[in-house]
């Protein structure tokens, strides 16, 4: 979740810094650019003011044949100034010929800005705000006021300034601005990875909370982790939630467990009048052998329903056990078993360790061999098989019976589920919903695949590390070890 509200306060953040940055950014260019305009102004003004003074006018609009003190000053003074900023400037009669100009091979042009600002002074105004220079630009700034005598206009002064200075100040104050930007984007930032981090541990925590519960760790709960007062809400509201489905579940598996335990002692005294009954009937009698089988399956239920409300209620007592002994060892219990149906059961366990609940373990491994042999036809073999994958030690149960569809591998492990092509073989259909439990309940788990040709394949998985994993004491010795 993180991963998408990041980017997303990140892209806000900032489309604001850019949203601020850009008329920022433009506001610098024109500011430096004004201040260039103003000292533009401020420099054609003196210069009208000395081209004011020039008593000389150009006879028939042809160039003066004569000179006074005040032009040789004027010309001075633009010298001088185009040799101090490389500025070019000009004063210009209203025919364009030239009362003094630097340098003096400058002169009026006949089309382009000098000459539309030129124009514009004629007519007694001070030209336009020149068009805005950008940094990447190669642009030059135009500015002219008119010198007025007696009221009217004789001539225009003209400056032609270039802009590299005044550009690079621009480009200066963006790199600042720019800068700004990313420090207040990295701030920004660190923020949002707060912000998230504060409004999504509970969230994680929750979310850690109801996986560990759907994985059947019903005592787990919501531990207090700050963030938004609606969300602290959430976790107390979740946690009451939980107390209610694990106190509905534990009156269940009370319900199951007493009604299974109280149900077995009438039931016994119903077997044994029936053993007394039967002794009065001759030996061959069909119907009261119905009802032995029926009562004897009656027993067998009655037990798995207490066997699966124990496991499911029952806390694992986990050790480092060797999976490889404790799986040799079921194999060497139930071989009599698997020999006397005619069925071969070969097991292939060497020694490997895992975390698991040796009497629990026995108890799933029981039931996932015995589903195997009694599945399985005469002549046929069933292997054990233990190996280590990672963190993960498994023991794989593989048989050549007549297996499962992939919709009743679905369902296999379901509370009394039974194929339809198997209902004439005995059992409950509880005894792998046991194996599950006792596994859910040390960490482990239980899954079921075809094994090729023909057959079930189910793997019992333990995990490899457990409490005290990665402890510097010394490890305990695996269950089913000893000294040579």
């Amino acid at each position: 979740m993180s991963t998408r509200l990041l980017p997303l306060l990140i892209v806000l953040m900032a489309a604001v810094l850019l949203a601020l940055g850009v008329p920022l950014g433009v506001s610098v260019a024109r500011a430096e650019q004004q201040k260039v305009v103003i000292d533009r102004i401020d420099d054609t003004a003196r210069f009208a003011a000395l081209a004011q003074f020039v008593t000389e006018d150009v006879p028939g609009g042809s160039r003066r044949t004569t000179t006074d003190e005040r032009l040789e000053t004027l010309q001075t003074e633009l010298i001088s100034y185009y040799e101090v900023y490389g500025i070019k400037a000009g004063v210009f009669y209203r025919n364009h010929i030239p009362m003094a100009n630097a340098p003096t091979t400058w002169f009026l042009p006949q089309t382009g800005e000098v000459r539309d600002s030129f124009d514009e002074a004629l007519l007694s105004r001070r030209s336009h705000d020149p068009q805005q220079v950008w940094p990447w630009e190669d642009g030059r700034l135009v500015v002219a006021s008119p010198v007025i005598r007696d009221g009217d206009v004789v001539a225009v002064v003209v400056t032609d300034s270039p802009t590299d200075s005044m550009r690079s100040r621009t480009l200066r104050g963006w790199l600042i601005i720019g800068a700004g930007e990313v420090a207040a984007m990295l701030l920004a930032v660190g923020a949002a990875l707060r912000l998230t981090g504060w409004v999504l541990r509970p969230v994680r925590v929750l979310d850690a909370t109801t996986h560990d519960i759907a994985t059947g760790r019903l005592k787990s709960r919501v531990a207090p982790a700050g963030g938004p007062p609606e969300l602290r809400r959430l976790a107390g509201s979740f946690n009451e939630m939980a107390d209610h489905v694990e106190e509905v579940l534990e009156q269940q598996r009370a319900f199951v467990a007493d009604a299974s335990h109280q149900l077995r002692n009438p039931l016994a005294a119903l077997l044994l009048r029936i053993e007394l009954l039967a002794l009065e009937l001759p030996e061959d009698n069909e119907e009261i052998a119905s009802v032995q089988t029926e009562g004897k399956r009656l027993a067998r239920v009655l037990d798995d329903l207490l066997d699966l409300a124990l496991a499911e209620h029952s806390q694992a007592d986990l050790n480092l056990t060797d999976i490889g002994a404790l799986a040799a060892e079921r194999v060497a219990a139930w071989s009599p078993t698997a020999g006397a149906k005619g069925v071969r059961l070969v097991g292939d366990c060497p020694p490997t360790t895992g975390w698991a609940d040796p009497v629990t373990l026995s108890s799933a491994l029981d039931a996932v061999i015995d589903n195997a042999v009694k599945f399985t036809p005469a002549d046929e073999t069933v292997r054990v098989t233990v190996a280590s994958t990672g963190d993960a030690t498994t023991v794989v149960v593989t048989d050549n019976g007549p297996g499962l569809t992939d919709e009743e591998l679905a369902r296999v492990g379901d509370r009394f589920w039974r194929s339809g092509r198997h209902q004439n073989i005995k059992g409950s259909g509880l005894g792998l919903s046991i194996c599950r439990a006792l596994l859910a309940a040390g960490d482990g788990s239980i899954h079921f695949g075809h094994h090729e040709p023909h057959g079930l394949e189910v793997t019992v998985t333990v995990p490899r590390s457990g409490p005290g994993a990665g402890a510097s004491e010394e490890p305990e010795r695996p269950y089913g070890l000893t000294d040579r």
